[in-house]
């Protein structure tokens, strides 16, 4: 993504459209699309044409956009899943893994950097009946692999607001739920994150629409990302109008909720009451 932004921001520069880019390396504009947006891996040879089709001819700085194309191409650790997730799925967790402040709304279960080992079993399994033992185990594997970024050296900004449904409604038996409950008390006193939950009792909010995720990223050359997953695929926007809009829903959301303090006090009223 961040190559991508930057031979966009290039060729925007020279004036040049994404039809011309795309005949100078023998592809559709289509292809140059996808190449901005980081959505395929790149060939050397395309980029040095595309640098020399934009003027640029200092070698530092090429050597410098041709050592961003050689990591583009490295496989991400989750690539070792691939054969258990849906195929929209690997680019969310790299965005995710790159992501310095991670933004979401949750209502139908618990997010999944914040899941127990336990609850993430039960809600696997929910979501993939008739899968073998040993598919749903990679699956949670995957899941607790994804939180180590939560508690790492640079560990991003994490701020979650989950639904007051996403805490009643069970997934796994009443110990599982309860060792959720507490675990999200638990990780809601981490510095790095901020943890609201939105109370049946408020009544409607601006996340009618359902679960969205914001990643932002420390690079200023990168847009930020909504992610919305649907059924069968996953939707990434990244257009200013549309961000601005989830932005605005979840600080809404945000404003409406009781703070983080009141919400761990909600939470170990649930633990109670469980």
């Amino acid at each position: 993504m961040l190559l991508g932004s930057q031979l966009r921001r290039l060729r925007e520069t020279r004036g040049i459209t994404r039809e011309a880019a795309g005949y100078s390396i023998r592809a559709s504009e289509s292809k140059i699309s996808r190449m901005e947006l980081g959505r395929v891996s790149f060939k050397t040879r395309d980029v040095e044409d595309l640098l020399t089709l934009y003027g640029i001819t200092d070698e530092q700085e090429r050597a410098s956009l041709l050592s961003l194309a050689k990591e583009a191409n490295v496989a991400g650790w989750w690539h070792s899943y691939s054969d258990v997730l849906p195929s929209w799925f690997p680019t969310y967790v790299g965005l995710e893994g790159a992501a310095s402040l991670i933004r979401a709304y949750e209502v139908q279960f618990v997010h999944g950097l914040l899941q127990t080992e336990e609850y993430a079993r039960a809600v696997v399994r929910r979501g993939m009946k008739g899968a073998g033992e040993a598919d749903v185990e990679r699956r949670v594997a995957l899941r607790l692999e994804r939180q180590k970024h939560l508690v790492a050296e640079n560990a991003p900004e994490f701020h979650i607001v989950l639904d007051e449904a996403a805490l009643r409604r069970p997934y796994g038996d009443r110990e599982v739920m309860r060792g959720q409950l507490q675990h999200l008390i638990e990780v809601s006193e981490r510095p790095n994150v901020r943890l609201q939950v939105m109370p049946f009792g408020f009544g409607g909010h601006s996340g009618e629409s359902g679960a969205f995720t914001l990643l932002s990223f420390p690079e200023s050359d990168l847009s930020d990302v909504v992610y919305l997953e649907q059924l069968t695929s996953a939707l990434y926007l990244d257009k200013q109008e549309d961000v601005t809009q989830y932005e605005t829903a979840l600080k809404e959301l945000q404003q409406d909720s009781p703070g983080p303090d009141e919400s761990r006090d909600l939470l170990r009223g649930l633990l109670q009451l469980s």
